[in-house]
């Protein structure tokens, strides 16, 4: 599929389009495969799928800045919507896909295994190395703060009172951009 194909397509689709890029040799591709699959036959009839092999369309991942695959990008009215990489659980998936039928923003999405494993580790090194550095103080303080601080973005979707807030503050951001 060339770029003007896909253009045309995104643009005259008469329903929500996600579109999954993807690669034949991508294991990460083919992990999700089968909740891709389960999610878009739930969603059947209300959100359509086109599904993008990256070594047979280059040309249509420049041009919507695709970097790494799997990468899901979600098309309403002829205009991107939503945007995710990497692999996603059926949960996550579900959650894009109803967000697409109903044409809004999918909300907070929870995060990948990976990440969160990661932030924990990055995280507890800069606790370990802020405790190590106590005795000189605005460092250790700075170490402890970013090791603290990395630990919450790794559980903050989880914790009651970031999911009351962030709303929030999203929407006063909102509002303050608008003004």
């Amino acid at each position: 599929m060339n770029q003007d194909e896909f253009q045309k397509l995104v643009q005259e689709n008469p329903r929500p389009l996600m579109v999954d890029l993807w690669a034949p040799w991508c294991a990460p591709c083919r992990m999700m495969a089968p909740a891709f699959h389960q999610a878009s036959e739930t969603y059947a009839g209300q959100v359509d799928v086109l599904k993008i092999n990256a070594d047979e369309s280059p040309e249509v991942l420049r041009a919507l800045g695709v970097m790494s695959i799997p990468t899901l990008v979600g098309f309403a009215g002829g205009k991107e919507v939503l945007r995710r990489s990497g692999v996603q659980s059926l949960e996550v998936l579900e959650l894009l896909f109803d967000a697409l039928a109903h044409q809004r923003a999918p909300g907070i999405l929870p995060l990948a295994p990976v990440d969160r494993i990661l932030r924990t580790g990055v995280g507890v090194v800069f606790l370990a190395l802020g405790w190590i550095n106590r005795d000189i103080l605005p460092l250790g303080l700075i170490l402890l703060g970013v090791g603290a601080a990395a630990l919450f973005s790794a559980i903050y979707d989880r914790c009651p009172i970031y999911r009351a807030v962030a709303p929030r503050v999203k929407a006063f951001f909102s509002r303050s951009k608008q003004a």
